[in-house]
């Protein structure tokens, strides 16, 4: 019998109802956090009296401390036991949750937004490697939906209730509402969590775990602050992106050279594994760009409203939560078949996006955020199963704290990279569009061809300017947009080199 079965059999099916609710319930309550504050900053930035550049580091550091502690999910499991790892993970996060709420200064936000981070971390990959070892592997593919739920539809319902709460109280009370939950979390994971173990002779690899820290903050400060300062013309970005090469080589070159590396790259011999960490590296790419692009575009561009805007990420929400559901049916199905669907779910909500413009309406909009909450659903279940179908239990946590590093880089990646091209694209679409007003276009002749936008007069030259820089801005988005769709297309023929375990 393998270790999953015997930990399946030693737990009875209420007791893995009641872990499974309380692991959801705490990675819920994480996910919420990540992408809160996104709707929290503009507020937060005149209740603390802090510059653009300087509120930004209240995300930045969070992003930063996620990163760096969720490596070390498998160590933390080892030498501490999963179930101190959760508990103290649960409790850490809440208290540090309370400590954001009650800031008086920017400083001590960012110290606790750090904190906050850092205890967070874990509760992912060790949830889904409890979720996996405590249920059979015939039930896998039903509680992975539910657990994936917690993962996906988090961050889609969080800016929403904080938006709402900041709106009707002030920001505060959007950390706020996440302590009881939390309270809520920690109450279930103690009565029912059981420990799965430890490794009396484990240590931490010092030299991997530093190295690989090291290359970790140097890409993301490189990703978070390269458009603000303008990438590789900037001193400071060179710096970071040659920190993150040079200590990459190191850990990898270590790690292969060492008896007991921080992360054990053996593992990569595993076919599954390889490709669904290529997978989730994709996965995050697309999963929570369009969150953070669609907003600004529809607020300062399209004049929606935060609380129309906040209905459109919650469509988003409720299709992931249809997604899961589907996917409990699909997972009976090759697993291929799920994220085929899925991924070319997302390509034809990316190519129905690029039909939009500034005059798009609501429902638009909400059909594809729809559409992609599914998609994202649709694929988290036979990618997570697919995955680790192959993968020993022992090496549950560390594989899935590499699974969910990727998946958090893979949209840092995208994001950036997104938000550079919409940048760099209007601003040549700006110039490009500008050369069309001139005395020697016969069009603007006309009273009934340009209305308010007079060239001849300060006030219509203004309002000129204006729209051309909404369509310039339109047009950059057009194009991530377009980028969009080519990496949900491109992932594609991937899918069908995952090796699928048929029985017998």
């Amino acid at each position: 019998m393998t270790t999953v079965s015997i930990a399946a059999t030693e737990t009875t099916p209420f007791q893995r109802s009641m872990i499974l609710i309380s692991v959801v319930l705490a990675t819920t309550l994480y996910g919420m956090t990540i992408m809160v504050v996104s709707v929290l900053l503009p507020q937060m930035q005149g209740s603390l009296s802090a510059t653009q550049d300087q509120i930004a580091w209240v995300m930045t550091f969070n992003i930063v401390a996620t990163a760096v502690v969720t490596p070390m999910t498998g160590w933390l499991a080892a030498k501490f036991g999963r179930r101190n790892v959760m508990i103290y993970g649960v409790l850490g996060f809440t208290l540090a949750t309370i400590g954001c709420g009650v800031s008086g200064s920017l400083g001590a936000v960012v110290v606790y937004r750090v904190l906050q981070g850092a205890f967070g971390a874990p509760l992912v990959p060790m949830g889904q490697a409890i979720i996996l070892d405590t249920f059979p592997k015939r039930l896998h593919g039903t509680a992975t939906s539910i657990f994936g739920m917690g993962v996906v539809v988090g961050p889609a319902i969080g800016p929403t209730l904080g938006g709402f709460l900041s709106e009707l109280y002030n920001w505060r009370w959007a950390f706020f509402m996440i302590v009881p939950f939390g309270m809520l979390a920690l109450a279930g994971l103690r009565v029912f969590l059981t420990d799965r173990g430890r490794e009396s002779d484990v240590r931490l690899d010092w030299t991997g775990f530093l190295a690989l820290s090291a290359a970790v903050i140097s890409l993301q400060l490189m990703l978070d602050r390269g458009q603000r300062l303008d990438w590789f013309d900037s001193t400071e970005i060179v710096l970071e992106a040659a920190c993150a090469v040079v200590a990459f080589y190191i850990f990898v070159a270590h790690s292969l050279t060492t008896a007991r590396p921080f992360l054990r790259l053996g593992l990569l011999l595993d076919r599954n594994y390889s490709l669904g960490l290529v997978l989730v590296f994709a996965y995050g790419m697309l999963n929570f760009t369009p969150m953070v692009l669609l907003p600004p575009l529809l607020q300062a561009q399209m004049g929606f409203p935060d609380s129309i805007i906040g209905m459109l990420l919650a469509a988003r929400g409720v299709g992931a939560v249809l997604g899961f559901f589907l996917a409990m049916f699909v997972a009976k199905l090759d697993p291929r078949v799920g994220m085929i669907v899925g991924f070319a779910l997302q390509a034809a909500s990316g190519w129905f996006m690029i039909g939009f413009d500034l005059n798009v309406s609501t429902f638009d909009v909400g059909l594809a955020s729809l559409a992609q909450g599914i998609a994202v659903g649709l694929i988290w279940v036979p990618l997570t199963v697919a995955t680790f179908a192959t993968m020993d239990s022992r090496f549950l946590a560390e594989a899935s704290a590499v699974f969910h590093l990727l998946r958090n880089f893979g949209s840092s990646v995208f994001i950036s990279v997104s938000v550079t091209m919409i940048i760099r694209t209007a601003n040549i679409s700006y110039a490009e569009l500008t050369e069309f007003i001139t005395p020697f276009n016969e069009v603007l002749a006309y009273p009934w061809a340009i209305g308010i936008w007079d060239p001849g007069n300060a006030a219509g030259l203004a309002a000129l300017s204006g729209e051309i820089g909404r369509q310039a801005v339109m047009i950059g988005n057009l194009n991530a947009f377009y980028l969009y769709t080519a990496a949900c297309v491109a992932v594609l023929p991937l899918i069908l080199l995952v090796r699928v375990r048929r029985p017998g």
